[in-house]
């Protein structure tokens, strides 16, 4: 498959290891998250990241075999495989589309916008997407997801049991206050079981390779996934993705992207004025720890900035 305007195929590894160079330098502006305590553990000079191309192309730097949890960067795929399970009808049914100002696990949004949660990047609405995920209980549930994507994505996800033990370690009020408003609107049958299911799929984890390859999921869209599916999931990541970051985000960079609190990034790199039409140049996957006010990774803002500002990479 070729892709006409492909920058990204052009970059040298000498550009690409001077920009990491800026973005481990930018890192140490930022701060680890500090409420879940093995993510408060990690290594603040943690780095690794990976540009994968449509042509087979790979650039890799960093600690590519540190295995790290996808946390909210699994919230598009979790999105993309329901869509794909159960229509964008019923998805959006429980789910809006609009942007936020509020942080990711706000619940003045979810009470401004009486139960129903404002996009699936939030919190309030990934733990309404989770209710709908298959399964008996939250395992299974999330063992369905990690097994679709490992099979779409040639990736290898796993749960991280330690992870998941680190978070259920401390009382989310906050997620189970949202979770809560949520069944009483009508939009989860099961505050447990929705919570629970939540906090194992953030959980999933694997390498910055696997993180690309989930990217290009995205990127390529290949049968049997819908075109109209990848394109639903872009568009809400180039909008909501980076949280309250997201308008600024969309205007400088325009790439479409999500973020994790575990300092974990993937972006879709669009070709020229194609993105609509499901094509692009490949994807970019980043690690790194420190976080911004926002909650995404300090480095891969900066690298992602430095790369659309340099490559002209918006679509």
């Amino acid at each position: 498959m070729t892709v006409p305007n492909s920058r990204l195929l052009n970059l040298t590894q000498a550009q690409l290891k001077t920009w990491v160079v800026q973005a481990q330098i930018q890192s140490q502006r930022g701060q680890l998250p500090e409420y879940i305590p093995l993510l408060a553990q990690a290594n603040p000079f943690w780095f690794a990241v990976q540009f994968q191309c449509i042509d087979g192309q790979v650039h890799q730097f960093g600690n590519i075999t540190l295995l790290f949890p996808l946390m909210s960067v699994v919230k598009p795929f979790v999105l993309l495989f329901l869509l794909e399970q159960l229509g964008a009808e019923a998805v959006f049914s429980r789910v809006g589309i609009e942007p936020s100002d509020e942080p990711f696990n706000s619940l003045k949004q979810l009470q401004a916008d009486q139960g129903l949660p404002r996009n699936p990047m939030l919190n309030s609405g990934a733990i309404a997407l989770a209710s709908l995920l298959p399964g008996e209980n939250a395992h299974s549930r999330c063992e369905s997801l990690c097994l679709w994507l490992n099979h779409h994505s040639n990736s290898q996800l796993f749960l991280d049991e330690s992870m998941l033990s680190s978070v259920r370690s401390v009382a989310n009020e906050r997620n189970r206050a949202i979770a809560t408003l949520l069944s009483q609107s009508g939009y989860l049958d099961d505050v447990e079981l929705a919570l629970d299911t939540y906090n194992h799929v953030c959980c999933l984890s694997g390498t910055i390779a696997d993180l690309a390859s989930l990217g290009m999921l995205l990127a390529q869209c290949q049968k049997p996934i819908r075109l109209e599916h990848c394109r639903t999931v872009n568009s809400l990541m180039t909008t909501c993705g980076l949280y309250q970051a997201s308008r600024r985000f969309a205007v400088e960079v325009g790439l479409p992207t999500k973020s994790g609190v575990s300092g974990a990034m993937v972006s879709v790199v669009p070709s020229q004025g194609a993105i609509a039409y499901g094509t692009a140049q490949g994807a970019i996957a980043c690690y790194s720890p420190p976080l911004d006010q926002e909650g995404n990774s300090v480095a891969g803002v900066f690298l992602l900035q430095q790369l659309a500002q340099v490559l002209n990479l918006k679509g």
